[in-house]
């Protein structure tokens, strides 16, 4: 066995007659044995501390257990399940409990709805902000507007007159050489009109009076 697995051997051999027989790979079976022992020792150590490991895990799964045992009685009791199992003093103190939670609740409250206000305040001053800003803009496009418009309404206005001023200084075309004649004639209408008018397109003296 020494040779095949390269190990050390001691054997020991007790007879029923009480005789002691050993035999050991070493020179010295006191070595052997005293590799025996500290290596069972160290094994011993070993299984203990594992012992106690899971002793402990043990230990604290049954206190985690309790903790959430207790956990779950509390929230039921905060429902309002379960409370048959409670005292007077048990339920005294529950519902102050209940009550100190509420006011913190309602100050919480409190306090969003005051931050939401002056949010909402603010959101308000800015636009109240942005629509002078735009009736400003407004009002101005419309001052511009009005004048551009008077403007336009001016400027025809001084061209008619213009005009007009103009066809006035023109003086009316009177037929001087007709007043001339009749007045060097020295005519009277009633003779004017029994003289024979000369047709378009011939001469006077190719036509003979009536």
């Amino acid at each position: 066995i020494s040779v095949l697995c390269d190990a050390d051997v001691g054997l020991i051999i007790l007879s029923t007659k009480g005789k002691l027989y050993e035999f050991a790979t070493d020179s010295c079976m006191d070595k052997i044995l005293e590799r025996y022992e500290r290596y069972s020792y160290a094994e011993k150590v070993l299984i203990s501390t594992e012992s106690e490991i899971q002793g402990n895990w043990c230990h604290e799964y049954r206190k985690l257990k309790a903790k959430v045992e207790t956990i779950q009685k509390c929230q039921k009791h905060l429902m309002g399940e379960d409370l048959e199992s409670l005292n007077l003093k048990e339920l005294q103190q529950l519902e102050q409990q209940l009550e100190s939670s509420l006011k913190h609740i309602r100050s919480r409250k409190s306090q969003l709805m005051h931050e939401s206000i002056s949010e909402l305040q603010k959101k308000e001053r800015s636009l109240l902000e942005e629509n002078k800003i735009l009736q400003k803009e407004l009002v101005e496009k419309q001052k511009a507007h009005t004048q551009q418009g008077q403007w336009e309404q001016t400027q025809p206005q001084t061209s008619s007159s213009s005009s007009s001023f103009m066809i006035r200084e023109v003086p009316p075309a009177t037929n001087i050489g007709a007043g001339n004649q009749t007045a060097a004639a020295g005519e009277r209408p009633g003779e004017a009109a029994t003289q024979p008018q000369a047709r378009p397109g011939f001469p006077p003296w190719m036509l003979s009076p009536l």
